[in-house]
This record gives structure tokens, sequence and C-alpha cells, in this order.
């Protein structure tokens, strides 16, 4: 299968998508019938969680003792070098690595420059190396633990731009991540700009009403609300969102 070109997302897509939380895009995937699509990783820096961007993909294999040495300056360009010096800027960097755990699928230098790059984040069901200093950077980077050898310890780089499974996920480049402190979510690229309008409008009714009910009301009735607090809900957002 031949690598797929990237392609760029929209900022008013990137911008809705922002607003809301993971939270919400789940509801509304679940809304058209996709239940399955959050991956379950902890961000290494709790403090640099939020992402959105279409996903650059890399796949790793079980690495061969003859085949997977210790780097060498001649060594030619492999899978993990190119994703790191080609993901495209505001791209996520979703990485399948199957069960294997024993090794870091990048350390901080790898890290770094992505982060230098301007990928948006990185997404691996694999494990992290040198963590005292990434969990220091403000790259949102999710993974499945913390590992201190090198990747090449047990993986082995076969391609980018594929089809992969993330943490049981089904990812294909271009598809949508977006994270937050909640976990990471993949949104199928053809669905992305109509989920994004509608997950943004979910978000600003969902803040309406909870300024409604820190003021004393009760849920039924408003959420979801009824023609009355629809009404109240309108005369809201064309006060300008007001926060009381």
């Amino acid at each position: 299968m031949s690598a797929v070109k990237f392609q760029q997302l929209g900022t008013e897509t990137i911008q809705q998508l922002m607003y809301a939380s993971t939270a919400t895009v789940t509801m509304q995937l679940m809304k058209r019938g996709l239940r399955t699509m959050a991956i379950n990783l902890k961000p290494v820096n709790p403090t640099a969680t939020r992402m959105v961007g279409p996903a650059y993909t890399l796949r790793y294999i079980p690495a061969r003792e003859d085949i997977d040495l210790p780097p060498k300056p001649s060594d030619p360009e492999n899978a993990q070098k190119h994703a790191v010096e080609n993901a495209p800027p505001g791209s996520v960097l979703v990485v399948s690595t199957g069960p294997e755990l024993r090794s870091g699928t990048f350390g901080d230098i790898l890290v770094a420059r992505m982060l230098v790059r301007g990928v948006a984040g990185i997404v691996s069901d694999g494990a992290m190396r040198d963590v005292p200093v990434v969990s220091k950077m403000k790259l949102p980077v999710f993974s499945a633990c913390n590992a201190a050898p090198p990747s090449m310890t047990t993986l082995h780089p076969v391609d980018v731009q594929v089809a992969i499974g993330c943490g049981g996920v089904p990812v294909y480049p271009n598809d949508i991540v977006v994270s937050d402190a909640d976990g990471v979510v993949v949104i199928p690229r053809h669905m992305a700009a109509e989920l994004a309008r509608d997950a943004f409008e979910q978000e600003r009714l969902e803040k309406f009403v909870a300024l409604r009910v820190k003021q004393g009301h009760t849920i039924p009735g408003l959420y979801p609300p009824n023609d009355d607090n629809k009404a109240l809900y309108q005369k809201w957002i064309e006060a300008g969102e007001p926060e009381d």
C-alpha cells in the first residue's frame, strides 16, 4: 500500500474542535453510530493535553536482532526518521506499536525536533522514554507507559501514512485527532467539518445550561432544553454569551 498524501485541516474546523471537549466529541461520534473511537492513553505532561490535527501515521513491527542495531551516522533513512522530519506542521503523529511496551517510541531529542517543526502532538500506543524531560515540554504527548530502552530494542519502524490500529482504534491517514485531559479521540476525516460544527454548538449550549444550573434552575426542561429554554439560549447568544 502506498503512503497517503497529507491533507491540512481548515482553520474554522480546528477552532470549533478546540472549543469542544473530547467528551462532547465522543457524544457527537455516538450520534453518528461510532462508539469506540477513544484511545485510552495518558498525557506525558498533564499540563499539555490540548491538540487538534490531522493524523500522520507511523507503524512499527517487532524488532529483529540482525536488523535493528544501535544507530550509526551512515544508516539510511527509516520510517521513524522520515516521520520525525516530514510529519507536517499542524499534524498529529499517531504511532502503532502493537502490544510492545518494553522500549520507548521516541525520546526527548526526537520529541524536541517535532516540537520545533510545529507538529501539533504525538499519540503512541507504546511507551515513551526520557519522560523526566518530555514531561516538561509543551508538546502534547500521549502514550501507554514509560520505558527506558530505545525503540530499536524491541521495535522496527516500517512505514508512514498507512492505516494503523492505535490502542485498538482504527486510524487512517488524515483522520482528525482531538485530545484533552480526558484522552484522545479520532474523528473520521469525512465527518470532521460537520461534527466540528455540531460539537461547537453542543459545547456552547452546555455552557448556557451550566450557567442556568448554577443559578438554581432544575434539569427537567433545561437539559435537553424545551422551547422556553431554547428561546432563552438564543437571547443569551445574542447578548454575547455573558458569564452570569
